[in-house]
């Protein structure tokens, strides 16, 4: 086919049919191959009991029968047991690695929400809470000193009276 000219859709559907029809008969064959080799297998492996002769020779065949069932189930009993040890001793070592591996905190993203829609979130819609956080706090004055003009005016006194501090710290 050329770049230029595209299949019709009803050329792909008929070729798409054929290539289900095809893979159907395949999977058919396959069965019949497998169902043919099982029989070949069992005809070679496993040969038909001779059941002619009188009822103790057909009691002794039964009895060896069992005895060969029970061997067989006590060998599944035991690997369905290996099984579940196993299966528990697996189960045991990813609980260990998770333990080890701990869990990991997803990073919290910034959320921006006002503390009053937070606690509607968590309260649910019927409860209406306010929290207005400014209105709760005191009102606080700033109280301005006014220093008198004299301390300002006088200022070698203040140097005098640090002067003597110092001779005090230095006598002692």
């Amino acid at each position: 086919m050329s770049e230029g000219k595209k299949m019709t859709s009803s050329r792909r559907h008929h070729l798409k049919s054929l290539m289900l029809q095809i893979a159907a008969n395949w999977i058919v064959q396959e069965k019949k191959d497998i169902e043919a080799a099982k029989e070949a297998y069992m005809a070679e492996n496993c040969p038909g009991p001779d059941l002619g002769g009188d009822q103790a020779a057909l009691m002794e065949f039964c009895k060896k029968l069992q005895a060969a069932i029970d061997k067989i189930d006590d060998a599944r009993y035991d690997a369905e047991a290996k099984v579940q040890k196993a299966d528990k001793e697996i189960e045991d070592l990813k609980m260990k690695v998770v333990e080890l591996a701990g869990v990991k905190k997803p990073a919290l993203k910034k959320v921006r929400m006002s503390a009053d829609a937070m606690l509607q979130a968590l309260l649910g819609g019927k409860h209406k809470v306010t929290m207005d956080l400014r209105a709760n706090l005191k009102q606080v004055k700033k109280e301005v000193k006014e220093e008198s003009t004299e301390a300002v005016g006088d200022w070698r006194k203040n140097i005098e009276d640090k002067a003597d501090r110092k001779k005090m710290f230095e006598t002692s």
